[in-house]
């Protein structure tokens, strides 16, 4: 693993790895996303036991629940990166915040007071998918903005940490919140921090390289378009998730409640999964503060592979704690990815395109998810539940071994300390260093 620095071995210190949190602006954004991650880690659990228990819905209802959420994002995410470039980013993380508030709120009362159907749950969770569609080409195109140059891939870790930490407490806690009064509690909380969270965010101060004015709409859409093409390192791993998220995300998603309910105990042992899952993350975090590796994309993708053995031993249907510490090892494998492909996005591409940069690799990353969480229960009752477990590990190997023969993943390097992109920042400049 080609690392350039470790830790304690060039003298840099936990206090300067958390060093974006002494910078108001970050600490503040920090703090917003927190709030909501935090209720955010009920709504899964929350979401798939309210369609399973509640209204004794099947797997292929869960999956077109959770795909609801996918599909406007799929609709919406492009014209998001523009917004999110053109206005204040933290104002539309504000709106978004505000949206989610009303619909998470919306379908925890519905369920509390026992008026709740199928199709509510569907609709709610389109609204909240709208507001993704905004918020999160904003959030990746905001923090270059609070955070110094030199901070960035720290401020990456940590904000990545605070995701990791909140789903841990809140994946066990929403377990045991379900089991004990119902999911439209889980969902009451979960509403109230997207309130708390936008309170925060309105307190952030403007930058001035956010106030983008607007051109024209297929102008700046075909702009980032040619970011995105040009690079090699971006389209290529944008197809490997497009697989990836298109089938082995749903199968997860969708069989791994199934498989907890009839196999492991309920509510409370999925959301022991996915907080060993979420733990797996806090470890990748750690890890990330401490490694700077040359080749970002190179270790990012080596790390995928450690998804796969949960699949395997959910496949077995392996006892609780095996399948629990196999979440944990792909845990560590998500944050150390997501971290690394965070920081790479942010060096490579010019700020002022960022959004739009990062709004189309979601598009392409996650178009098919709402086609995968609606095949996977009927895929599922036809070939049965271990083989489509064998599939999902199967989609996450092979896309995976085809991006590690793309020479600029293997090549490309981290740009120097505290050299952000800029508008005249060749697209091959850094590709090919060797």
């Amino acid at each position: 693993m080609p690392v350039s620095s470790v830790g304690a071995t060039n003298g840099v210190t936990w206090r300067s790895r958390l060093g974006p949190l002494r910078e108001r602006p970050f600490r503040l954004l920090f703090l917003g996303r927190s709030i909501s991650l935090l209720g955010g880690a009920f709504a899964p659990v929350a979401l798939a036991f309210a369609v399973i228990d509640d209204l004794e819905g099947s797997a292929s209802q869960l999956g077109l629940v959770l795909a609801a959420i996918w599909v406007p994002e799929i609709v919406f995410v492009l014209i998001g990166g523009i917004w999110a470039d053109r206005l204040p980013r933290h104002l539309v993380m504000v709106g978004t915040d505000l949206i989610m508030f009303a619909a998470q709120a919306t379908v925890a009362v519905l369920l509390i007071t026992g008026e709740a159907e199928i199709w509510h749950l569907f609709a709610t969770q389109l609204v909240r998918g709208v507001a993704n569609a905004f918020f999160h080409p904003a959030a990746t195109g905001l923090v270059p903005h609070v955070v110094s140059p030199d901070r960035l891939q720290s401020a990456n870790a940590v904000l990545r940490l605070s995701l990791s930490t909140t789903q841990v407490l809140g994946a066990a806690s929403a377990g045991l919140l379900v089991a004990a009064v119902g999911p439209g509690w889980a969902l009451a909380f979960d509403a109230l921090t997207f309130l708390a969270s936008a309170g925060l965010l309105a307190r952030l101060p403007l930058p001035r390289e956010a106030r983008l004015g607007a051109t024209n709409f297929l102008a700046e859409l075909r702009e980032g378009w040619v970011e995105f093409r040009s690079r090699t390192w971006l389209w290529t791993i944008a197809v490997q998730f497009l697989f990836i998220n298109g089938f082995a995300f749903g199968v997860l998603i969708v069989l791994g409640p199934v498989i907890a309910k009839e196999e492991l105990g309920g509510a409370a042992a999925w959301g022991a999964i996915l907080a060993c899952l979420a733990l797996g993350h806090v470890a990748g975090g750690l890890l990330a503060l401490r490694l700077h590796p040359e080749r970002l994309l190179l270790v990012a993708t080596l790390a995928i592979f450690l998804e796969i053995p949960q699949y395997l031993l959910l496949a077995a249907a392996a006892p609780l704690l095996a399948i629990a510490l196999a979440a944990l090892v792909a845990g560590v494998g998500d944050e150390l990815f997501g971290v690394f492909w965070d920081t790479t996005l942010q060096q490579q591409i010019p700020h002022e395109k960022l959004s739009r940069v990062s709004s189309y690799d979601a598009l392409g990353s996650f178009v098919a998810i709402p086609i995968g969480l609606s095949i996977v229960g009927p895929i599922s009752a036809g070939v049965g539940v271990e083989t489509t477990l064998v599939l999902a590990t199967a989609v996450v190997a092979l896309p995976t071994l085809a991006v590690l023969l793309v020479p600029d993943v293997r090549r490309l390097r981290s740009l120097q300390v505290g050299r952000p992109a800029s508008a005249s920042t060749d697209p091959h400049s850094v590709q090919h260093h060797d």
